[in-house]
């Protein structure tokens, strides 16, 4: 028999369709040769401390850094969970191949991997590594399996991650909340989500201590054209106006007329991070919110997967486009100009080179049907890049004229759009869009002169803008440098902190510890937030810089450029390193809170109360549950309050497997 693990139970049942397994079991499905199960997400996680040492159980000072010298895994807390790993346990016992069939992605390696390492699987593993869920997708999949070999690597990187996030999470948490916390509150400390928290105070205290200084700009308007000095800025008002008393009697004159030509490209496909950031601007959506959309959409089967970091398509997708713009049909009107053409392959779309696990995020094929108006737009976003990376370049005229008046020169430029290209499919949000660049200028002749309005105008400096969730994302991709080039930003992909998949939900624990809040679209620190990132003086623990080289070393060992071992040792000796450090700080210092939940609640709709995280106390023990209302959509999922455990099931509501460890996290089953 052939057991087939899924990591949830939607996709097991795809599985199932196609492979004719039709007889639906207590936890799996069988038929034709097959079994095939599922986890919840994640079954297994890294043990708690008191498990490895009774004596870790007590939140102690003295007790750090808590290291131990063997990693173990155990099965959540859950009688849901433990129910479901029985039923997968019992079929690996007597299977004569499993055929691993997880997310194809490193958290999805992970899961599998725990799941039967703890079932204790002897025979044969082959693993499904697909970009799609359509049936056409499974299928090829299932004919080309791997071995389980071959993804060892990316096996190693997910369980470094798993340790190094326990070790410092852990030791730092307990390390600071024991040291610098008031009132029981727990002082959360992330290995991402505290550089994370700093790249917001750092901007939120420029934009305190920014001192606003006065500078002035000459322009003048000819010809209802408003030409700009090309000196730049006058830091003195006295030397403006001296320059403005020089051009203000004479005419002002062309000098030179230039026009060059130029192409556009289009936009780049969508990975996860440039959709979730569109998405934020365009429409407002959190990262969150983006992540749980595009995931909808790839369950629906009409996306493709969508925890990648790249924008580009392999070669091997080329040959499948026309059916795939075929597929979706809404889109005829621009999809039409292309039927029976041979499709352009542009270097800068399809290079495989630029493609590791996953391509970028594009249309099935299949047909959407019964999305969500919120689906719908995320879905749109999506076709309309595809479409137009089809579509011919824009052609483009940029025109820049230099006017003089008493030899003061100055420069106004314009540019002309001269074929669309791939505008039109995009047409109607560019029309509302302009750019202010993209305006036609009239035709200016070499020495035409005449009268002109000169003007001096004070303006003030401005301080850098708060973050937002997408210029946060940005952030986070490139390890706190700001950059717009494409080419520059993919370079520093490889330093970014946090991986796609898992930005979203740091910034949503941030929200959760109360250490950010939002104004509008702006991410402001709470005082909670800034006194945290102040108290800690060890950069490891809060440089973007540093945590984005330890985060390229995780990706180095996947490539099978750089041991785990080695990252291990280097983790290890750093967290008893902030340890040391920590603990020789006599300043006294303690961290104010503010509870400010009351005042953030219902500002956009209600919430559940949420009690605040204290140090550990004992709970009463998990009794088993009643009838859960769609277990399936969040048990296993990351517990969104504190980020490190997941959901699990209690007697009356869903809760958080870290509960032992401070979490509160509850949600009723009625909510």
């Amino acid at each position: 028999m052939i057991v087939c693990i899924a990591e949830k139970p939607s996709v097991a049942r795809d599985i199932a369709d196609i492979l004719g397994a039709k007889n639906k079991k207590d936890g799996y499905i069988e038929g034709n040769g097959y079994q095939v199960t599922w986890t919840f997400g994640h079954l297994c996680t890294l043990k708690e401390p008191h498990e490895y040492a009774p004596e870790w159980k007590r939140w102690s000072l003295a007790n750090l850094p808590m290291i131990p010298p063997r990693f173990g895994i155990k099965i959540i807390e859950s009688p849901s969970i433990e129910k479901q790993f029985k039923t997968i346990e019992r079929l690996i016992a007597n299977a004569d191949e499993i055929i691993n069939c997880g997310d194809a992605g490193q958290e999805g390696e992970l899961i599998q991997r725990w799941v039967m390492q703890k079932a204790g699987a002897k025979c044969p593993v082959k693993r499904l590594w697909i970009s799609s869920l359509t049936e056409e997708s499974i299928r090829e999949g299932f004919a080309k399996l791997k071995d389980q070999s071959e993804f060892q690597p990316l096996y190693e990187a997910g369980l470094s991650r798993a340790i190094g996030d326990w070790t410092l999470g852990m030791n730092a948490t307990r390390l600071y909340t024991l040291k610098y916390g008031q009132n029981r509150q727990v002082l959360s400390i992330g290995r991402v989500q505290t550089p994370t928290l700093a790249l917001i105070v750092n901007r939120q205290l420029e934009i305190e201590n920014f001192k606003p200084e006065p500078y002035w700009e000459l322009k003048t308007i000819y010809r209802d054209t408003t030409f700009s000095a090309t000196k730049g800025k006058f830091t003195s008002k006295e030397e403006g106006y001296e320059f403005l008393e020089k051009v203000k009697y004479s005419d002002f004159t062309i000098t030179d007329v230039s026009a060059k030509k130029g192409v556009e490209y289009a936009p780049r496909l969508f990975d996860l991070t440039s959709l979730q950031v569109e998405c934020n601007k365009k429409f407002g959506y959190s990262a969150d919110e983006t992540l749980k959309l595009i995931q909808s959409l790839y369950e629906k089967k009409v996306t493709t997967y969508p925890r990648v970091d790249t924008t580009f398509l392999s070669d091997d997708i080329y040959p499948k486009c026309p059916a795939i713009l075929k597929g979706i049909k809404d889109y005829a009107p621009l999809t039409v100009s292309l039927e029976g053409k041979k499709l352009a392959k542009s270097k800068k779309v399809f290079d495989s080179s630029k493609v590791t696990d996953h391509h970028a995020i594009i249309p099935t094929g299949v047909h959407p049907m019964n999305l969500t108006d919120m689906e719908k737009r995320v879905f749109d976003l999506v076709a309309r890049r595809f479409i137009a990376i089809f579509y011919p370049d824009c052609k483009v005229s940029t025109t820049t004229v230099l006017g003089e008046v008493e030899k003061i020169e100055f420069k106004v430029t314009g540019k002309q759009i001269l074929e669309p290209g791939w505008r039109v499919v995009f047409a109607k949000e560019q029309t509302e869009e302009k750019e202010d660049d993209e305006r036609t200028l009239p035709d200016f002749v070499k020495g035409e002169s005449g009268p002109h309005q000169p003007d001096l105008n004070e303006k003030w400096t401005q301080p850098p803008k708060p973050y937002t969730e997408a210029t946060l994302l940005r952030a986070m991709e490139t390890a706190g440098k700001l950059v717009d080039n494409d080419e520059l930003r993919d370079a520093l992909k490889e330093n970014g902190i946090g991986r796609p998949s898992t930005r979203a939900a740091i910034i949503e624990t941030l929200f959760k510890r109360n250490y950010i809040r939002k104004e509008k679209k702006n991410l402001i620190a709470t005082p909670t937030g800034v006194e945290l990132i102040q108290i800690i003086h060890e950069e490891l623990l809060k440089s973007a810089e540093l945590t984005g080289l330890w985060e390229k070393k995780l990706r180095e060992i996947e490539k099978k450029n750089y041991e785990a071992k080695t990252f291990l040792e280097e983790l290890k000796q750093m967290v008893t390193e902030v340890v040391h450090n920590v603990l020789s700080d006599n300043s006294n210092r303690h961290i104010t809170i503010l509870d400010t939940t009351k005042e953030e609640k219902n500002k956009k709709e209600p919430k559940k109360r949420e009690r605040k995280a204290t140090a550990p106390k004992p709970k009463k023990k998990e009794e088993k549950p009643t009838a859960e209302k769609n277990p399936d959509d969040i048990i296993g999922q990351p517990c969104p309050l504190c980020g490190k455990g997941i959901i699990i099931k209690g007697k009356s509501a869903y809760g958080c497997s870290e509960w032992k460890n401070g979490c509160t996290f509850r949600k009723g089953f009625e909510e």
